[in-house]
């Protein structure tokens, strides 16, 4: 892949020529030359990226193209660095020291040029080369992609035996139930999943059901490609109508391509029918415009069933005709080693030898219930020799070479791979990142955003930030079935996601041969690597860094993970000074490393989870950083240099300590006037104890472009100038404010006019009222109340927000009776009680919360009983109580001789517990759940090291 460089190294250059080459003018017709060269070149990428796979010639001219662009860039990274070290020179030194200097600036200057020009040189070379291959760009449709591997793949899916199939008995029968009953309107049944899941064969499965076939006077299957023509797909469906129907084929189909004339005939034909269209493989929602309207609605109860990749393309169907999307789930672990026993050991049983079982487990979960790979391997598997373990080890251990070196495994990649290939070029960069995390790492979306932005790869888009642009992005993924959704907030937006193992294994293999990622670990022998040739390098685990592979200047982000205090000092003091991201979590460094402020290109700095305690006054060298994440160290103060990093869009400085049911936040202090970092974003956590705060937070005013603001330890006389900065920031999408002690009082009063599009508030402290502006927050998702002790009811004010779907309250009144009343809350999904000493009671009107779905109570140690009204909540999931009477347990624990334990019986989870000293007994109901003993605390910090917790 090409395009993705060019378009980026187009970018630089023409910023350089924007300001003029001031670096070096004596090469600015050298630039504007390579620039006009490359933009047309770029026009070709796009097809010639799609025929690498299949020609040599071609695949060799797309290396040299990304070659030479990431050499121009490195020019530009190095004229840009001797710029600023020449700026930095005449700033500090003394005459003696800039004459010196200037002399080795001079000379450094001219390398670069004269190297500028030899690759000049070479692009021109190159255009000779583009113009003799233009006859096969011009042969190859930009969309085409190589189906002739999903072809085969459906022709299995047809001659699969039903017993070999494993997991479908429970989809089939939902779908065999949403095609035969239902309404008499014509419906679309979308099956939406990720390549390989298995879409095809529930689908043909299906679709030859004998309660299926019964059900409809006419059925057509047809498999749809980018590359197929829609006049072809619509022949094909009117041919095979005719046949169903026992009419001759219209005379003129065969020799027609009007479309329109095809979608009649074939529409004249359906009508008055029901019919059953299984439409299979659609990539793109214009394939499905292309074929919608041949299809009538003469409310006979007919059907369309789609297999897709594209939840986009699912949405699209049901929008134009009703219905429900499937989303068709991985195997179950169990029924994965089912399907793998069966297809790879001989024997009644299909059980698997006692000495294998380690190892064909390992393989199995490999696959994480992927019925496309599971079959493939095991069938390799099968003529293995059981008695010959170290042969079944060594796939194990090279599951990803025997997958590239075996015909029969090398189709599950071209399979896979099909997904990858249908990307837009700005999309194939942000799947080939996948490459740089650890393998089953769940990862943080604002971190991924984060870094997509600072490598370039996010393309800016009129009315809407970058980071917005990326979330795009990665919803675009996500919808393709490329990445999956791990966690999402109560409001729906996406927290974590991964990649699934083999299609990380994917993104791996493509990165290395692009020369996008490298990977090390602490099975690579550091002794047979070379200097690092590709852009990225990703270290994991205790693997010792050595200057040879670390001090290649094409390298321009690093990351590490696992590293011990050795490793991860020998990896800063070696790493290149042109990087532009450099991402160390939890790296057990106590000093900030010095050698990080000479790296004058860094857009992303993170030394999340570390043990770094200071910032160096330096840190304002680094003034193209845009992303600084300190979040869990032990860092309480930045230095007034900070205001130097005018690009500065991210600013995470503070850590949290959970203590049962406490958590107590510490953020930042500084001397700096925060109000000059114009471009910040995100701002979290800031001290405000502190005699200088009315200037910080007159200040947060001029943050004009913030989303996120997160204040601690204020104090009541901060009111004021704290609510005339937030009426300023118009962009404010989430607000954190916490009092200095739980008796001080939050003034929020003032706040006149409070930002339109504020999604979520976070409120600690005490309130001498609900802030009257809050009620009015249309826009308003998540709600955290805490420690505010209201005199008056607040649910009464909170009730008719119409989008509220998180509401956590804490010691927020005296309440004796709490009462939900009827049409209330219409859209909340969670509530939080905690800590009410006085409540006795809980009532739920009908009508009241009607799309709850889990109720947490806690440390309310007078209520005895369940909720009233808890049986009206048709849609919750989830019922918690913790430290709550004794009395409420135990009569949960009488299960069907307590009322109580009736009202609650349609909740598929009940949860109980109390706090102890080693942090959280959690037992479930065991008739509604068979859930296992939980401890609380680490299901919420998990991922972090110790310190962070």
């Amino acid at each position: 892949m090409a395009e993705g460089p060019v378009s980026y190294l187009l970018n630089k250059l023409s910023s350089l020529l924007e300001n003029e080459l001031q670096a070096c003018s004596n090469i600015q017709q050298e630039v504007i030359h390579v620039r006009d060269e490359l933009n047309r070149i770029k026009a070709f990428l796009r097809t010639a990226d799609s025929l690498t796979e299949q020609d040599h010639e071609v695949r060799v001219w797309v290396e040299q193209i990304r070659d030479n662009a990431y050499c121009i860039e490195d020019i530009l990274d190095e004229l840009n660095l001797i710029s600023v070290q020449d700026a930095d020179q005449y700033t500090h030194q003394g005459l003696l020291s800039k004459v010196s200097g200037n002399l080795r600036s001079m000379k450094a200057r001219y390398r670069i040029v004269c190297e500028f020009k030899r690759i000049s040189s070479r692009i021109k070379s190159i255009c000779e080369v583009t113009k003799r291959l233009r006859h096969k760009f011009n042969q190859s449709g930009c969309c085409d992609i190589d189906q002739n591997v999903s072809y085969e793949h459906r022709g299995d899916a047809v001659l699969a035996e039903s017993a070999d199939v494993v997991g479908v008995d429970e989809p089939k029968r939902q779908l065999v139930a949403w095609l035969t009953g239902g309404s008499m309107d014509r419906e679309v049944v979308p099956i939406v999943g990720m390549g390989g899941l298995g879409k095809t064969t529930l689908a043909k499965q299906v679709y030859h059901d004998p309660a299926v076939k019964k059900n409809f006077q006419c059925r057509v299957q047809v498999t749809l490609s980018p590359s197929l023509h829609t006049e072809e797909l619509l022949k094909d469906m009117l041919k095979q109508i005719s046949r169903q129907l026992r009419k001759p084929t219209p005379r003129k189909a065969a020799d027609t391509s009007n479309r329109d004339w095809l979608k009649m005939m074939i529409k004249s034909m359906l009508l008055n029918k029901r019919y059953l269209i299984l439409l299979d493989d659609i990539w793109h929602v214009d394939k499905w415009d292309a074929v919608k309207y041949a299809f009538p609605n003469d409310k006979c109860g007919s059907r369309l069933m789609l297999t897709t990749r594209n939840i986009d393309v699912a949405s699209a169907s049901c929008l134009d005709f009703g219905g429900k999307v499937y989303e068709l789930q991985p195997l179950s672990e169990e029924e994965s080693w089912k399907l793998f026993c069966r297809k790879t050991f001989d024997g009644d049983d299909y059980s698997c030898p006692a000495q294998l079982e380690e190892i064909s487990k390992f393989i199995m979960r490999k696959c994480e219930g992927l019925p496309l790979p599971i079959m493939a391997i095991s069938g390799v598997l099968a003529s293995r020799d059981t008695r010959k373990v170290g042969e079944w080890d060594l796939v194990r251990r090279c599951l990803r070479a025997e997958i590239e070196g075996d015909d029969r495994l090398r189709k599950i990649n071209k399979v896979l791979s099909l997904s990858y290939d249908d990307l837009p070029y700005y999309l194939k960069s942000c799947f080939l990142y996948m490459s740089v995390f650890p393998e089953g790492h769940v990862i943080k979306r604002m971190r991924l955003i984060r870094l997509w932005v600072a490598e370039g790869f996010v393309e800016a888009k009129e009315g809407r930030t970058l980071e917005e642009a990326a979330n795009d992005y990665l919803n675009e993924l996500l919808n393709r079935s490329l990445l999956q959704v791990v966690k999402r907030a109560t409001d729906g937006r996406v927290k974590l996601c991964r990649i699934h193992h083999l299609l990380q294994q994917i993104a791996i293999g493509k990165a290395k041969d692009q020369n996008f990622t490298a990977r090390v670990d602490e099975e690579t022998d550091s002794g047979s690597l070379s200097p690092v040739t590709a852009r990225r390098l990703s270290i994991h685990g205790k693997f010792n860094p050595s200057g040879k592979i670390l001090s290649c200047s094409r390298l321009r982000s690093l990351f590490t993970s696992g590293m011990d205090k050795q490793s991860a000092k020998a990896a800063v003091l070696c790493a290149p000074k042109l990087l532009t991201v450099l991402d160390m979590q939890a790296v057990p460094l106590r000093k900030f490393p010095v050698h990080v402020i000479d790296m004058y290109s860094l857009r992303y700095l993170s030394f999340r989870c570390s043990e770094v305690r200071s910032v160096p006054s330096s840190i304002g060298n680094l003034q193209n950083l845009e992303t600084l994440d300190l979040k869990h160290t032990y860092v309480t103060e930045l230095p007034v240099q900070i205001v130097k990093l005018q690009r500065l869009r991210h600013l995470l400085v503070y850590r949290y300590e959970t203590r049962s049911f406490s958590q107590t936040k510490y953020g930042f202090k500084t001397l700096a006037d925060v109000g000059r970092l114009q471009s910040l974003q995100k701002l979290c956590y800031i001290d405000a104890a502190d005699e200088r705060s009315s200037i910080i937070l007159r200040g947060i005013g001029k943050l004009t472009q913030l989303r996120r603001l997160c204040i601690v330890r204020l104090k009541k006389e901060d009111g004021v100038h704290l609510c005339l900065s937030i009426a300023k920031l118009t962009n404010l999408c989430a607000l954190s404010l916490y009092s200095l002690e739980k008796d001080e009082v939050l003034d929020l009063h003032d706040l006149a006019s409070p930002p339109p599009s504020l999604q979520r508030v976070y409120l600690k402290g005490r309130l001498l009222a609900l802030p009257h502006w809050i009620p009015g927050l249309s826009s308003l998702l998540k709600l955290h109340l805490r420690q505010c002790r209201l005199k008056d009811d607040p649910l009464l004010s909170l009730q008719n927000l119409p989008n509220l779907a998180h509401l956590e309250l804490q010691e927020v009144c005296d309440w004796n009776v709490l009462r939900f009343h009827a049409k209330g809350f219409k859209k909340l999904k969670y509530l939080g009680l905690d800590e009410f000493p006085q409540l006795r009671s809980i009532h739920i009107e009908d009508g009241a919360l009607p799309y709850l779905i889990r109720l947490t109570i806690q440390r309310c140690k007078l209520l005895q009983e369940v909720p009233w009204g808890v049986e009206h909540l048709t849609m919750i999931k989830l019922l918690e109580f913790f430290d709550v009477h004794d009395e409420l347990v135990r009569k949960l624990k009488l299960e069907d001789q307590s009322e109580d334990y009736r009202r609650v019986a349609h909740v598929q989870e009940v949860r109980y517990g109390s706090s102890t000293d080693g942090g959280w007994e959690v037992k479930s109901l065991e008739r509604i759940s068979a859930s296992s003993s939980h401890s609380r605390e680490g299901e919420s910090r998990s991922d972090l090291p110790p310190h962070c917790k």
